[in-house]
């Protein structure tokens, strides 16, 4: 006989490992559907270069976890540095905002080491690698889950995407100056360019994420590494450049697809979504794993704050958490997609709105706050 579960987690990533955790301290047994065994890619010489730029909430909720990182895979953001491409330009800090840090940037197999540890020593999660029967089931396989098609019979997830022309590029690289806890970012040419600060306050790594024309990546991937970081400095200027240093590639060039795409129902009878697999948004913003975490918080909360006879996969019940992060997350994906259709624009007039724009934006003390305040997640 099979056994059977609270909850059913399909996805072991950060949000699905997450969201396990927190509902495991509720005491509510839960299965965690890991993905299947295959070659790591440390196995096949390839390394993970990914990098997550994490906010203040975010970092809480993981250190309750014992999931959090130490240096050095964990950097602060003390002060970020933003280009636009006529002279525009804003100036964010930390002490702005009377805050540690704007943000963390964690690497990515450090972070999801922090949690395979903890889920193997909680007790009320068991580790499965297919689905199990449960009360109730939650998709948190990303963008391309295959377990979301499943519900479309039941109430249709009516899962919409709107491609961009762009692919991101994401590498690691080492420049010859410590980069001081300072995150860049560039807006031109309809390119978004940002550099990160990796290894630990003092350190001189970065991650790169740049977004450009699916046939300029094509381009880029190709160069060899001399050439790309020539390419890079192209994007900084002679001066900007002195600043971040001579640069050179400590890694392969991994690239992906850039789309915004939502689901219209995140929640049916005994199901819903969380994390990449309810919404993506444009990466510019650096608030992707943000918003997923967001969701699982919520809908632990939801599940912990539900009437003692209400069932875990009640639909009313469901929807409370459905209501609580819609509202951020369509605000984040209309803003990124606001600021990249703002900066696609090549023409004269566009050029120079976007870049009067952000001159007045840095004039104005109480906007950068607010802003910073809200990335931050404070």
């Amino acid at each position: 006989m099979s056994k059977s579960f609270d909850v059913c987690i399909r996805g072991d990533g950060v949000v699905g490992r997450t969201l396990a955790l927190l509902l495991a301290r509720e005491r509510l047994r839960v299965a965690l559907v890991t993905r299947p065994p295959s070659a790591p890619a440390a196995a096949a010489g390839r390394t993970d270069v990914r990098a997550y730029a994490l906010n203040s909430a975010s970092r809480a909720v993981l250190e309750t976890l014992r999931a959090w990182p130490e240096a050095p895979f964990v950097t602060p953001v003390l002060e970020m540095q933003v280009w636009g491409d006529d002279g525009g330009r804003l100036d964010f800090t930390a002490q702005s905002v009377d805050q540690e840090a704007l943000a963390w940037i964690v690497d990515v197999p450090a972070l999801e080491q922090q949690l395979v540890h903890a889920v193997r020593y909680q007790p009320h999660i068991e580790t499965v690698t297919h689905p199990a029967k449960a009360a109730l089931s939650v998709i948190c396989e990303g963008h391309n889950s295959s377990s979301r098609d499943e519900f479309d019979g039941r109430r249709s997830v009516n899962w919409r995407v709107k491609p961009y022309p762009q692919k991101a590029i994401a590498a690691r690289l080492e420049s010859s100056q410590p980069h001081r806890g300072i995150a860049r970012q560039w807006f031109a040419n309809g390119e978004i360019l940002a550099l990160l600060p990796l290894s630990g306050a003092d350190g001189n790594s970065v991650a790169l994420v740049w977004s450009v024309s699916v046939e300029r990546a094509s381009a880029l991937q190709e160069l060899p590494p001399e050439k790309f970081c020539t390419a890079l400095q192209a994007v900084f200027g002679e001066e900007v450049g002195q600043q971040v240093g001579a640069l050179h590639l400590t890694s392969e060039r991994a690239s992906w697809p850039l789309a915004l795409s939502r689901a219209e129902h995140w929640v049916g009878p005994g199901w819903a979504l969380a994390g990449d697999a309810a919404h993506t948004v444009h990466p510019l913003s650096g608030q992707g794993l943000n918003l997923g975490l967001a969701d699982a918080v919520c809908l632990a909360e939801v599940i912990a704050q539900r009437e003692y006879w209400r069932a875990l996969g009640d639909e009313k019940l469901l929807r409370r958490y459905e209501r609580a992060r819609k509202a951020d997350v369509a605000a984040m994906g209309a803003v990124t997609d606001g600021l990249h259709n703002l900066f696609a624009q090549n023409t004269g007039p566009w050029q120079a709105l976007r870049n009067w724009g952000m001159k007045g934006f840095a004039r104005s003390d109480l906007l950068k706050r607010w802003v910073a305040r809200q990335a931050a997640g404070l």
